[in-house]
């Protein structure tokens, strides 16, 4: 029987390069492809797949995420082959845990290896699920290499999609649906549905949901600002020192964060 499969990555050249390959492949059946994390997650719940062809590397919520998230959730896991450019610290991880690895640009006699491996731990019954909380709980206690990319975030502006680092991020809001993104230079619109959303793909130790419009990085809030009725106001990092204010059911919290 076929397994069944998908993509998730971001680029979409690497999923038509890969899916193509796939092609060439009869004991692969091909159920979907995805380009961010959070598709990720929802195909595995639509789709049960078997396998995965899962990018390490992708804005918000990375592979690595991926992985934490299908673990906490405690859903069936399917047999993870992680795509990477360049991530030695990775690599050895995987090959650890049993999982394997495909490296840019795609070799279809490499894939077709990384299939073979994925057939055979299926046939066996490796429990994916112990491997892959061996491999989250590893990863968690063992700080990621320099050579592995910064997440990041799309931003639209003036007709372009620019790629930010999420930690240049200053705070997004939302307003009729919309969520914009600022950093110290522009602001443009994300792609993003919700703040709630957004947030999930973040550092939840560096962005803080000050009001239920805004999300904000605590490392550009540039003055806090004495507002009415024991509130505050942030003045933030970017280039209009934008206000954002604090809920009152987040007063309090800003009082920990900054020790008011």
């Amino acid at each position: 029987m076929a397994m069944r499969t998908l993509i998730v990555d971001d680029e979409k050249p690497a999923r038509d390069e890969l899916a193509f390959l796939l092609k060439g492949f009869s004991e692969i059946e091909l159920v979907g492809q995805g380009k961010n994390g959070l598709e990720a997650v929802q195909l595995v719940k639509e789709h049960a797949p078997d396998l995965v062809f899962l990018d390490v590397q992708m804005p918000g919520l990375d592979g690595f995420g991926v992985i934490k998230k299908l673990v906490d959730k405690k859903m069936k896991v399917p047999h993870i082959v992680f795509a990477t450019a360049y991530d030695q610290y990775a690599v050895s991880a995987f090959e650890v845990n049993a999982v394997d690895y495909v490296l840019k640009p795609f070799d279809k006699a490499r894939i077709g290896r990384a299939i073979a491996r994925a057939k055979k731990a299926a046939e066996a019954q490796s429990p994916t699920m112990e491997k892959l909380e061996a491999l989250v709980s590893e990863l968690g206690s063992h700080p990621r290499t320099s050579a592995a990319p910064q997440p990041k975030l799309v931003i639209k502006a003036q007709q372009r999609m620019f790629l930010v680092d999420a930690k240049d991020v200053v705070y997004a809001s939302i307003e009729d649906g919309l969520i914009t993104l600022f950093t110290k230079d522009f602001e443009g619109s994300s792609n993003y549905r919700t703040i709630e959303e957004l947030a999930s793909t973040l550092d939840a130790d560096v962005f803080w949901r000050a009001h239920r419009s805004y999300l904000v990085n605590i490392n550009h809030i540039r003055e806090v600002v004495p507002w009415f009725k024991s509130s505050y106001m942030l003045k933030m990092n970017d280039k209009k020192q934008s206000e954002v204010p604090v809920s009152r059911a987040q007063t309090r919290r800003l009082r920990e964060l900054l020790k008011l």
